[in-house]
């Protein structure tokens, strides 16, 4: 009676916590600029609530806990109104329960059921044990977006909440969801200008998977967060008082670098925490004194500051007049303070500020009736069908595509008549010649960029004025695919390609059938293939393209192969069957597959020194160490390779195979040795290389395997592989190679 008792206690809780999560939501949507349509918002939360009632997340909170909270991630943070609130609310009604996108069409119309079913169709087993199939996931996604941008803003939602209750998870499925998080959706909210949205998903993937560097970068930053507080004081009193004399109503915020960027710093240009210089930026965010003047706000408040301050000549950025794809306005100046420091100062209205941080969604909320920015959204759309037109065959190939097109900066290049058009960063003339008209690209000879000749693989600067030349003669060459770097020129130059191979086949198909007819031979398979070998094609259809562009002549080299019965192929079998012994052993054996217990994915796997040399690879394009993040990865033979978390390979792998990741530790004792690669830099003086090999040797006691010192104007630069136990013993060698006078950087390499 009293277990009764105790169970309605906690029900009544669990109501009154429910309760109260769907008031704050109300509160919130009703403080928007949105229409107040409270009704539908209740009826959905109602129906939803009913739904999912007695289901639990895996953290043991009632399930209907997630809708809201991801409703109030799309009310609050993403500026989005009641008809998105509504779907978010139901986004996991009809992939849960019972009920069909019929049901929702009936109680809400068309336009939440449509959202809905967006919805449902992308969330496939993302959580459950179902393969991971994120690349197929992805191109759902993208083909429902063309549909209605808002199903792809309340997926990013989704994303976050799991994200941020990512804790109560499996660690492996820890490893999964915060790589994809990176991999996938941080790019895309950046792409669709969601800021502060982006940097929380690039941290929270960041303290899953590496919580150590996490804790110790968030140390460092409240350790030193004093200091930062005493010069943007110091920096931006004369800027305040500047600003208020001009009569302009301002608000100067400092703006820290994220855990997760600031990280990423550290690895790229190799340098510790204490030498990233950028941590402060500055933000002014200002009224404008009317909305015609927005612009002409911003450029004086840039005059008045550089008065004040020297700023970098290189580095003005001007996205007020030409905004990003994603709809980013804003000045970036670079200043020097009076410590001898550059500060970015970010200049921004406060719809500017809006855009920056909720990106397409603030557009809404500047304009009456809440209708879309139909132009740049409509650019993005087009450039996602275009890739949707032609997907590569390979999951992975697909998601770089998207990356490579979506997620990097533009460049704004010029016609010979001055239009402006814009281009994904790092594209060619021949990206350029195909973005004006397939007839032109495929016609294309070269280019002109600011009136010098260029070849078609010249890579494009913002502000080239380009003009393309033709020819009629001119037709698509094989070598052309491996400097397009466009969905669009590549999938158009595959296709041309894969056509004109089709016509060859077809051409090698007729002279070869004539060419058999006239020796009278009969074709099969058998002499195919001996004209395959003859001619070191790969397979049949190679060698009838190859035939068929006149490549390849038959002749009477050819009939001598196909009419021998036994000629000089004899010593060829014998060097293959008993020649190649030691070989063929191996093969065979790593053919049997060794008897192996089935692999666990929930248990975290233990690298001890006993499995290791037996059981699982290291992986080559990262050398992982013991003290290493690392997790593992089981490939099609069922063998488990080791990568490092922050491996490239590893990220790909994590969105495309996240059912076959494990979480993976270390359990060493020293006892094992293995390679790791040390870059050394610094200035050059006699006796130097002396010096290091007397800390690695004689203090350290570190066995080098190889070691290869380059001196250039008095700078020398090495690198050294020595055997080490762990990422610990690296770490010290590091630290004491440091202490010798004249070495200024000292870091781990990949190899």
């Amino acid at each position: 009676m009293e277990e009764n008792v105790g169970q309605k206690d906690k029900e009544k809780v669990e109501e009154e916590m429910i309760e109260q999560a769907f008031q704050e939501l109300l509160n919130e949507y009703l403080a928007t600029k949105h229409r107040k349509r409270t009704e539908i918002i209740t009826k959905a939360f109602n129906f939803a609530n009913q739904a999912h009632k007695g289901i639990r997340r895996r953290s043991g909170e009632p399930y209907i806990m997630h809708p809201i909270a991801v409703a109030r991630i799309v009310c609050k943070e993403i500026g989005l109104g009641s008809t998105s609130i509504c779907s978010a609310l139901l986004h996991d009604v009809v992939e849960d329960t019972d009920y069909t996108i019929e049901d929702i069409e009936n109680i809400f119309g068309p336009k939440i059921a449509q959202i809905v079913d967006g919805l449902t169709k992308i969330s496939g087993g993302i959580f459950g044990d179902r393969a991971s199939a994120q690349a197929e996931n992805f191109k759902k996604l993208l083909l429902t977006m063309s549909d209605d941008i808002r199903v792809i803003l309340i997926k990013i939602a989704d994303r976050l909440h799991n994200m941020r209750t990512l804790g109560s998870m499996l660690p492996n499925k820890q490893f999964k969801i915060a790589g994809e998080t990176l991999y996938i959706y941080a790019p895309l909210a950046n792409r669709l200008g969601l800021n502060q949205i982006k940097t929380e998903l690039e941290n929270l993937s960041f303290k899953y998977e590496h919580p150590e560097e996490y804790h110790e970068i968030e140390e460092k930053l409240i350790a030193t967060a004093t200091e930062r507080d005493k010069v943007f004081q110091d920096f931006t009193d004369p800027i305040r008082a500047q600003l208020n004399k001009m009569g302009l109503k301002c608000n100067i915020i400092g703006r820290i670098k994220s855990i997760y960027s600031i990280w990423n710093k550290m690895q790229t240009k190799h340098v510790p925490f204490e030498e990233i210089y950028d941590l402060l930026a500055v933000r002014i965010i200002f009224e404008p004194r009317n909305p015609d003047e927005e612009l002409d706000d911003c450029f004086s408040i840039y005059v008045a500051i550089s008065k004040i301050y020297k700023p970098h000549p290189d580095r003005l950025r001007d996205w007020v007049n030409h905004p990003k794809a994603n709809g980013y306005q804003a000045l970036h100046v670079t200043l020097m303070s009076n410590n001898g420091q550059w500060i970015e100062v970010q200049i921004r209205s406060e719809r500017m500020n809006d855009v920056a941080e909720q990106g397409f969604a603030a557009h809404w909320k500047y304009k009456d009736g809440g209708g879309e920015d139909e132009g740049e959204l409509e650019k993005w759309l087009s450039t996602i069908k275009e890739i949707l037109d032609d997907p590569q065959p390979d999951a992975i190939d697909f998601l770089d595509t998207i990356k490579l097109n979506l997620f990097a900066s533009e460049i704004f290049v010029f016609t010979p008549k001055g239009e402006i058009k814009t281009m994904p960063q790092n594209s060619t003339a021949l990206d350029f010649a195909f973005s004006l008209h397939t007839d032109i690209g495929s016609h294309c000879i070269g280019a002109q960029v600011n009136h010098k000749l260029v070849p078609l693989s010249h890579k494009l600067q913002s502000g080239d004025q380009v003009e393309i030349l033709t020819s009629k003669s001119q037709r698509v060459r094989p070598e052309w695919e491996t400097f397009a770097t466009t969905a669009r020129a590549r999938s158009k130059i595959a296709a041309i390609l894969r056509k004109e191979q089709r016509a060859y086949q077809k051409k090698g198909e007729l002279l070869l059938s004539d060419f058999l007819k006239k020796e009278e031979l009969r074709p099969d398979d058998v002499l195919v293939e001996k004209l395959v070998k003859a001619h070191n094609m790969k397979n049949r259809d190679e060698l009838l393209a190859a035939i068929g562009c006149s490549k390849i002549v038959l002749g009477d080299m050819d009939k001598n192969a196909l009419k021998e019965k036994q000629g000089t192929n004899w010593k060829k079998l014998l060097t293959f069957s008993f020649g190649n012994n030691k070989e063929n052993k191996e093969t065979v054996e790593e053919k049997t597959p060794q008897e192996k217990e089935k692999i666990n994915t929930k248990k975290i796997l233990k690298l001890t020194e006993e499995n290791i040399q037996k059981n699982y690879i290291m992986a080559e394009c990262c050398h992982p160490i013991p003290g290493d993040d690392v997790l593992g990865y089981i490939d099609e033979n069922d063998r488990i390779i080791i990568h490092k978390r922050q491996c490239p390979v590893a990220a790909r792998l994590k969105s495309s195979y996240g059912n076959r990741i494990l979480a993976t530790e270390w359990d060493t004792h020293k006892e094992l040795s293995f390679l790791a690669n040390i870059y050394i830099k610094g200035i050059d003086a006699v006796g130097l290389l002396n010096e290091v090999t007397q800390v690695l040797s004689r203090q350290l006691n570190v066995n080098i395997r190889k070691l290869s010192i380059e001196t250039t104007d008095g700078i020398f630069e090495g690198n050294i592989q020595l055997y080490v136990h762990d990422a610990d013993d690296v770490k010290t060698i590091c630290n004491n190679l440091k202490q010798i006078h004249n070495i200024k950087q000292v870091t781990r390499a990949e190899g």
